[in-house]
């Protein structure tokens, strides 16, 4: 398995979203520009996993989100983490999205 999530994005409307399973997995969010905005997570708190949490998301349209993708993952907060951490390394900030919350158990990157 890839670290980074490379699948392809999928339109952020209720016809898409209403395809995906109540699966747990991660999502990423992204803008017009393919600038992923939001690493999200359906965890077992969420009654219909990431169909829930999409729609959601499609309900409340934030940080310019228009599109999706998703990995079903039964180890959804390591892949989560993998996912915030791989894009700190990449960028050496969060995702706008994912700004406010406090991520202590991430590390800064060190490059070579």
């Amino acid at each position: 398995m890839a670290v980074r999530l490379e699948k392809p994005w999928i339109d952020l409307n209720a016809s898409n979203v209403a395809k995906v399973a109540g699966h747990l997995g991660v999502y990423e969010l992204a803008n017009k520009n393919d600038e992923i905005v939001y690493i999200g997570v359906a965890d077992a708190t969420s009654n219909f996993g990431l169909r829930e949490k999409l729609e959601r998301e499609l309900e409340q349209r934030r940080f310019g989100a228009c599109q999706f993708r998703v990995e079903i993952n039964m180890a959804y907060r390591t892949r989560h983490t993998e996912l915030l951490q791989v894009y700190l390394y990449d960028r050496n900030k969060l995702p706008v999205g994912n700004e406010a919350v406090s991520y202590t158990h991430l590390t800064l990157p060190t490059k070579a």
